[in-house]
């Protein structure tokens, strides 16, 4: 299977390139310069079209969270353009399109996880672009999946796992918020995931394999417990670690208001497709082992 991927240097391309090593799909990254998300929707479909995919998973978007309230125009011509005329391109080539999206389609004031069929209510542009971009996406081509993830991590590109471990190099103590809640997840777990929803999708036309579906690690914790999870890891490799000092949300201000639940429940992603992604420790504990051993 010929799987091309937007983006080159993301968390999910590079795990998903590394992931298909093993199996038989053939991985194509697709991005600048070759690929410009936000440029004319007729070059977009140019270049989707010389990549010749079997299945297309739209990766790469503006994920500048804060930056996106003072640049909205690109966050949308990235996010819900750019989305648009990648699933119009795969509907046009008569393949299906997996596209990822985010827990900020929320307003994270929901007390238990949400479930797909939860009305979205986004509290910023970041979250306002990727939820029009998911509904570019099954408008354009409904042999779609879009596939929500929240606290992605990897041994790749920029996350908290690996600032976790940069900021226990430099300092004794670090202040992480404690009053926002989610599922960390692993972008290697999210690639296995992914190949195996292409291949159904591939081979069955089933019309409750598309649509909106979950994927997270399983298990919660808030965005302070993970550096303590993270600090704990790095310990059994002889890594850094730092004293985590909780704090609230009110004490580390920003631009864009994050959720303070982020939790997302992945049983309709259990129940049509069989597939939950592993327990976040054990994953996170791999993750941050490979840091230290090469020595983020």
């Amino acid at each position: 299977m010929r799987m091309v991927v937007t983006g080159r240097d993301g968390q999910v391309v590079r795990s998903i390139v590394e992931r298909a090593n093993d199996s038989d799909v053939d991985v194509i990254p697709l991005g600048r310069p070759d690929l410009d998300l936000a440029g004319p929707a007729d070059a977009v479909m140019e270049a989707v079209e010389r990549a010749r995919p079997d299945v297309l998973v739209s990766a790469a978007a503006y994920t500048q969270v804060d930056r996106a309230e003072a640049e909205s125009d690109l966050a949308f011509a990235i996010n819900e353009r750019g989305s648009r005329a990648l699933a119009r391109a795969s509907d046009t080539m008569g393949v299906p399109i997996i596209h990822l999206s985010t827990d900020y389609v929320f307003d994270g004031l929901k007390p238990e996880p949400y479930v797909e069929d939860d009305p979205t209510e986004p509290a910023g542009v970041y979250g306002a672009s990727k939820l029009a971009g998911e509904r570019a996406v099954l408008e354009a081509n409904p042999n779609s999946v879009v596939l929500r993830t929240a606290w992605v991590y990897s041994p790749f590109g920029t996350n908290f796992v690996k600032t976790m471990l940069r900021l226990a190099g430099e300092r004794d103590e670090v202040r992480v918020v404690a009053d926002q809640r989610g599922n960390p997840t692993s972008a290697l777990d999210l690639a296995d995931g992914i190949m195996a929803i292409a291949h159904r999708l591939k081979g069955s036309s089933d019309a409750a394999q598309r649509g909106v579906f979950h994927m997270v690690g399983r298990q919660e914790a808030s965005w302070a417990e993970l550096a303590e999870a993270v600090f704990g890891a790095a310990a059994k490799s002889a890594g850094p670690r730092a004293r985590v000092v909780p704090i609230s949300t009110a004490d580390y201000p920003t631009a864009a208001r994050r959720p303070a639940n982020s939790r997302l429940d992945c049983n309709k992603l259990a129940r049509i497709y069989g597939i939950e992604l592993p327990e976040w420790r054990p994953s996170l504990e791999s993750v941050v082992t490979r840091l230290v051993q090469t020595s983020v």
